[in-house]
């Protein structure tokens, strides 16, 4: 069985971008903002844990979701023949 590259990458995408975006608001309402530098932010420059941070990760997350999916869905495909 292949996968198709592009919808497991779109996939992946929405998943981490979201998955950060919820996961830093989160943390917002549990501990409230902070501008503290963190182990997320040292990977995605400009992420904090605020508003603005929640966006730039979702960004990111949607980026580097999109490529380790299209990625993993070519290797598996490769492998799977």
């Amino acid at each position: 069985m292949k996968l198709n590259s592009k919808a497991f990458a779109i996939t992946t995408g929405l998943c981490l971008g979201f998955g950060l975006f919820l996961f830093t608001w989160w943390v917002i309402v549990f501990d409230g903002i902070t501008n503290n530098p963190t182990l997320i932010g040292a990977a995605y420059r400009g992420y904090t844990i605020s508003p603005l941070g929640s966006f730039i990760g979702l960004g990111y997350g949607l980026i580097d979701g999109f490529v380790f999916g299209y990625i993993f869905s070519w290797v598996y495909n490769r492998l799977a023949n």
